[in-house]
């Protein structure tokens, strides 16, 4: 039989074919496990497992069809000790079924410092020690003396603490300066518009103390904690107002950009909140 005719036959044509279909079954088949086994266009929000306990984790994740698995451990002030602290991916996230979430959990036991000597120092560099020690600023407490801006001790839980001790990594310190002879004063800082953190930076860097703050009801979870920023502030800011050295600022924190002055209008760089100056 010429190969001509072979092709054109019946037995390779239903052959031919069989294979054909063979081959779009095989490619059909491939298809749809793979697109079972990724979950293609399936995904769903990761859930806030901010500030849960072992047993509130394990089932918030079982419930949202997540797993989970502890990374690290660090001491913080800002969730219980045993609690979650950090998680990635951030709540809110969309993810597949099943995915591994990694976490942070607050450790029971914490990580204890070295009290480092401020005394006698500038509070620009106490600030850096503290900070670098692993330990928290507290308020700042001024005194008529000959220096300015000058530690004259150092204090914990009120109470004077010697450098060297051990404290808790995140202890307060609360510190005491020379303000000098005369009622000296500080300008009034424009906080409106920031996060949390560098709101605190500008009010020690200001010499002032933090007083209460509050969050409104947009405010929901640590991340919103996070990315909330100042709506009002007192005392409030103006060119020409100020403050005793040592006062205290308290703030209210939002989500809502509408809170925000009439007079002044925000600009958003990424994920910072800037304020631009008022409007005239």
């Amino acid at each position: 039989m010429s190969l001509k005719n072979f092709i054109f036959s019946k037995v390779f044509l239903k052959n031919l074919g069989l294979a054909i279909l063979i081959v779009i079954g095989v490619v059909t088949i491939l298809l749809l496990w793979m697109n079972i086994y990724t979950r293609h266009g399936q995904s769903r929000p990761v859930p806030d497992f901010f500030g849960l306990t072992m047993n509130e984790t394990e089932a918030l994740a079982r419930k949202s069809k997540m797993k989970y698995q502890v990374i690290d451990s660090v001491y913080t002030s800002l969730v219980p000790k045993g609690c979650v602290a950090e998680q990635n991916p951030k709540p809110g996230f969309r993810v597949k079924k099943w995915r591994n979430i990694s976490l942070t959990v607050n450790a029971s036991r914490p990580e204890m410092v070295a009290m480092p000597n401020l005394i006698d120092i500038p509070l620009r560099q106490a600030n850096a020690l503290i900070e670098s020690s692993g330990l928290v600023i507290g308020k700042k407490y001024y005194k008529a003396d000959l220096s300015v801006d000058m530690v004259l001790s150092q204090l914990h839980n009120g109470k004077e603490i010697a450098s060297g001790d051990s404290l808790q990594k995140g202890s307060i310190i609360d510190l005491e300066l020379g303000k000098g002879y005369s009622s000296r004063t500080t300008a009034v800082p424009n906080l409106i518009g920031l996060n949390f953190d560098p709101a605190i930076d500008r009010i020690n860097s200001t010499s002032l103390n933090l007083g209460a703050y509050n969050f409104d009801n947009t405010v929901i979870t640590g991340e919103d904690s996070l990315n909330a920023f100042v709506y009002m502030q007192k005392p409030e800011f103006k060119d020409d107002a100020a403050i005793q050295y040592g006062g205290f600022m308290y703030l209210w924190f939002t989500l809502d950009s509408v809170k925000l002055p009439v007079d002044s209008t925000m600009v958003i760089l990424g994920d910072s909140v800037l304020v631009e100056a008022a409007i005239n």
